[in-house]
Parts: structure tokens; sequence; C-alpha cells
């Protein structure tokens, strides 16, 4: 299921973005392929956030989950 398969990437990124005091969790997966994940700590607010969500989160998730079409802030 392309929802688990999100989640473990996820998992692998999160260590990263904790180092920044930041963390990521995933919301829902879309049947479009569309991932929400949720900010928190850090991450939350800061103007980065859409560079890391964009440039980091979401490549990092085309490239291993087949069918992700997007990342988006839930």
């Amino acid at each position: 299921m392309i929802k688990d398969s999100v989640q473990k990437v996820i998992d692998e990124i999160r260590p990263s973005i904790q180092m920044d005091g930041g963390d990521i969790d995933l919301v829902e997966v879309s049947d479009q392929g569309v991932v929400k994940v949720r900010l928190r700590g850090a991450c939350a607010g800061c103007p980065g956030a859409t560079m890391t969500l964009k440039f980091g989160v979401e490549k990092i998730l085309k490239q291993k989950v087949p069918g992700v079409t997007e990342v988006v802030l839930a």
C-alpha cells in the first residue's frame, strides 16, 4: 500500500528534520498521490519549511515511492 511506503520514507527522513529541531508527521495520502504532512517544532512556521517540503521531502518521496505526485502541508 502506498501509505505504508510513504510512512517508511518519512521515518527515514525524520532524523534529519529532528536534527534541526523540527518533526514531520504523515496525515494522509490521497488516491491521486497527494501526500499531506504536518510539520512540527522548529519547522512549523519556519520560512525555510516550504523549501524543505518541496525540494527535500517531496523530491525524496517521488524518487522512492511510485505514485506520489505532490507533498503539501495539512
